[in-house]
């Protein structure tokens, strides 16, 4: 009897390993594979932007949007993911309630010189999660990217996209996106899908670069209108929208906890960044709801194509912060609002001479706000990180937590951009952008054969 019983712990523990090994095993892969649905995103930024801009400007924007995703690589690597763990309780590198931060913590998790930062067969999970975040870094910049298009130096444009994406939204994400955030744990506030310490961060930031970059030549007239200055291809801009879509699934699920691994929060069931519970299936309700419902809106407001697919990004951004609490129902009535708003913000940053080429302070900073706020309004009461007597989510924190993001991001937007146009290196000359940054900057043409009109055009 003893034998049988000591066989029977044996094969317990053998299968309780393989169990615990496949449990791994998934978590990785899951991790992994949010990676290049990730990179779908600018895969989408950059179509969608390259298509937004004029013909003698385009491989400029695609170079652009390239050298930023390659630069922040390196910087995330050094000190963005340092800074994420490092800052969440405050700015005094001191430990938050979960003690999963300050520096004593960040120098175990996150130095770019340590073990835990290469090649470990003892860690299954560093390397995908910096991989994921430094995806998020990359998309901040890719945001501010399309604002800037057409007049940006090159230069200026990189050190900003590394300030941005590199610092700025990661201060954001460890105060409010972090379970150890004090946004979190002091006010309650909530934004699984990022709303504020994402796309609010950049959108603001994007908004401090514009005023001090300027107009391009010829969208204003003499008397304050503005000009139209389409970009040369509608199809290319929409089809990458819809990749952007396609990508933000990989960035969601990124934003949930895989169950069952030492890291995890619980052994069960999927949780969000900040211990709570929630499903995959939550989210898919919510993300396709979302996505219909700014769609929607935005067309039945203007009837234009661009602005219709930008809804689709829009009505997203809008359900981001409660994806993983609301009821789909509301999240749809949600994202429509956004759609609706998005224009408008869109036209009344025009009419104040700004010149945001491609609407990204109105479809990710302001509906970030809208995002932010939609929490406090419709979502209020859920814990919000896991345990006993935790905050809970409500308006005030909802409105705080805005306030700080938008602070992030417009206060360095503004201020490094102010610095550049004071050395000079903010803008390209007048000439260079008469004639287009392909031709001055690059050297190149995207089209050097040039772009024939269409067959039903010559047979008019």
């Amino acid at each position: 009897m003893e034998e049988q019983i000591a066989n029977l712990t044996a094969e317990l523990a053998a299968l309780q390993a393989a169990s615990a090994g496949s449990n791994t095993a998934a978590a990785e892969m899951y991790y992994y594979l949010t990676i290049p649905l990730m990179i779908l995103i600018h895969v989408g930024f950059l179509s969608y932007e390259m298509g937004a801009t004029r013909t003698k400007n385009v491989l400029t924007s695609g170079v652009k949007n390239i050298l930023a995703f390659a630069f922040l690589v390196p910087t995330f690597y050094y000190f963005g993911w340092f800074v994420y763990w490092a800052f969440p309780a405050g700015i005094d590198f001191t430990a938050g309630p979960a003690g999963i931060s300050g520096w004593d913590y960040a120098v175990a998790a996150a130095n770019p010189a340590g073990a835990v930062m290469g090649p470990n067969l003892a860690d299954n999970a560093t390397g995908v999660f910096w991989g994921a975040f430094t995806l998020f870094a990359a998309t901040t910049a890719s945001i501010m990217s399309g604002a800037v298009i057409e007049r940006i130096r090159l230069v200026a444009f990189t050190i900003l996209a590394i300030i941005l994406g590199s610092f700025a939204w990661v201060v954001g994400a460890a105060w409010g996106w972090h379970a150890d955030g004090w946004l979190v744990t002091k006010f309650g506030y909530h934004d699984f899908g990022a709303a504020g310490v994402v796309h609010m961060i950049a959108g603001f930031f994007a908004l401090g670069v514009l005023i001090n970059l300027g107009p391009r030549i010829g969208k204003y007239n003499n008397d304050g209108s503005a000009n139209n200055l389409p970009g040369h291809s509608m199809p290319m801009t929409i089809v990458g929208l819809m990749a952007i879509i396609a990508g933000f699934w990989g960035f969601l699920m990124a934003c949930a906890i895989f169950p069952g691994e030492a890291w995890s929060w619980s052994t069960t069931e999927f949780a969000s960044i900040y211990g709570t519970p929630m499903t995959l299936s939550a989210l898919t309700f919510n993300i396709l709801m979302g996505f219909a419902g700014g769609i929607i809106g935005a067309w039945l407001i203007t009837r234009d194509p661009f602005w219709m697919m930008s809804g689709a990004l829009g009505g997203i951004i809008s359900v981001a912060a409660g994806l993983d609490i609301y009821w789909p129902p509301m999240a749809f009535v949600i994202a429509f609002i956004g759609g609706v708003i998005m224009p408008y913000g869109a036209r009344m940053l025009e009419k104040m001479g700004i010149d945001d080429a491609v609407g990204a302070v109105s479809v990710h900073g302001i509906l970030g706000v809208w995002g932010v706020v939609a929490v406090g309004i419709f979502a209020s009461g859920f814990p919000a990180i896991l345990g006993e007597g935790v905050a809970t989510t409500n308006l005030t924190g909802q409105l705080i937590g805005a306030g700080v993001m938008f602070l992030l991001g417009f206060v360095p937007g503004y201020v490094c951009s102010l610095i550049l146009r004071m050395f000079g290196i903010l803008r390209v000359g007048r000439a260079a952008e008469l004639m287009g940054l392909d031709a001055a900057k690059v050297p190149s043409q995207a089209y050097p054969e040039g772009v024939p009109p269409s067959q039903s055009y010559l047979n008019h």
